[in-house]
């Protein structure tokens, strides 16, 4: 590297300050017509950014309300299948014992003549 002296230091030092002091007063003013419209359209992406997010935010929720429904209906019916399922149960319960009280019945009834001939 160069050793470079104050003065050369100094010089470049005012280069840059000048050039980017030139790029701040070059850049167009904010009523500038270009700065509007990039204002504007900027502003156009992000309503159409909103409704997009809205427009998800929505068919988020609907898929929700979907799903809700879809599991409150699922869980209806195992209740259902499962109603079904304890009255067959108790049917069948029922039936047996019939079966049982009418063979118990009948041996009684067989026991009772049996004696009744003797």
């Amino acid at each position: 590297m160069k050793d470079l002296k104050f003065d050369e230091r100094a010089s470049a030092s005012q280069t840059a300050k000048a050039a980017m002091l030139e790029r701040f007063r070059a850049r167009p003013k904010a009523d500038d017509p270009a700065v509007l419209a990039r204002q504007a359209e900027r502003a156009e992406i992000a309503k159409a950014r909103e409704a997009r997010s809205a427009e998800r935010e929505k068919a988020r929720i609907a898929e929700e309300a979907r799903l809700e429904a879809e599991r409150i209906q699922r869980e209806k019916e195992e209740h259902e299948l499962k109603e079904r399922e304890e009255l067959d149960r108790m049917e069948r319960e029922l039936a047996l014992e019939s079966a049982q009280k009418a063979a118990r019945d009948a041996r009684y009834a067989a026991r009772k003549a049996a004696k009744r001939r003797k």
